[in-house]
């Protein structure tokens, strides 16, 4: 395929497109800055500039594309106008300047966080969403864009807490999670099966406006999921912030639609295999 990318700079993005080249896909990125965009893809890409708050600079992006892949969001350290501005309103913007140009198919990676605090119950596809922060806030509101836009195909992933292949994610979450109960679970996914899910929703002929859930296996609870960097388990003092976090999604309807199946579905698998 012809793949516009999204966020090919970042954690998932630059992960990402190299499980794309490496089956044969041709990746266009959309970038800000190409000359800081091509020291961290190198030449996997063909590097387009253009600015998700910038409609005008986008439809040149959507030319001879197949597929867009939008991975790119505002996160950590965003207000909720920043996340609003580019997490809503950017993929408004790309995703009319796809339906424009004809793009065949529109995958969205969105966040399990929109399930909110449900005191760690499985949520699925269809429960209602009550998320507390303004990045989750921000991912469900383009969700509910993209499922309003008609003619365009759109498949949304919600990813869980993503990490492996040398992303010190795991790392970085550790002072904000400090106080979290160390029994808390949180769900996972390696960056190995967020490509899979991916490349699995790009593949498939349907269905359309279709939401997945992305997980592994186990869901490790904190404590686990701690000492797989070297750290002692969280001391529990902060549980009323840790429950916006406590929702495990159900994966099953990835499974059973698009036969998707992990290849770490276990935090050990990825800690034996020297993936982490």
């Amino acid at each position: 395929m012809n793949i516009l990318l999204t966020g090919a700079t970042g954690k998932v993005g630059s992960r990402l497109l190299a499980h794309l080249v490496r089956r044969g896909d041709h990746v266009r990125a959309l970038v800000r800055d190409p000359i800081r965009a091509a020291a961290i893809c190198g030449d996997q890409a063909e590097l387009v500039r253009g600015d998700l708050l910038d409609p005008g600079s986008l439809s040149a992006a959507m030319r001879g594309i197949d597929a867009v892949v939008h991975c790119a969001a505002f996160f950590r350290g965003a207000t909720p106008e920043q996340a609003h501005a580019v997490n809503e309103l950017g993929t408004r913007h790309l995703a009319s300047a796809a339906r424009d140009a004809s793009v065949g198919r529109f995958v969205f990676l969105s966040t399990g966080l929109v399930y909110g605090p449900n005191a760690g119950r499985q949520a699925h596809e269809d429960d209602p969403c009550a998320p507390m922060d303004a990045y989750p806030l921000s991912k469900l509101a383009a969700e509910r864009v993209l499922l309003g836009v008609e003619g365009l195909d759109v498949r949304i992933l919600r990813l869980p807490f993503v990490y492996g292949d040398g992303d010190p994610h795991i790392e970085e979450i550790i002072p904000f999670a400090r106080g979290f109960p160390p029994g808390q679970r949180m769900a996972l996914g390696h960056h190995a099966d967020i490509a899979q899910a991916v490349m699995r929703v790009l593949d498939a002929a349907s269905p359309t406006y279709r939401i997945y859930n992305v997980v592994d296996d186990e869901a490790p609870d904190l404590a686990t999921l701690f000492a797989a960097v070297g750290q002692p388990p969280p001391d529990g003092t902060d549980a009323e912030r840790a429950a916006a976090f406590g929702a495990l999604p159900d994966g099953s309807r990835l499974r059973e639609d698009l036969g998707f199946k992990p290849a770490f579905p276990r935090l050990a698998d990825a800690l034996a295999a020297g993936r982490m």
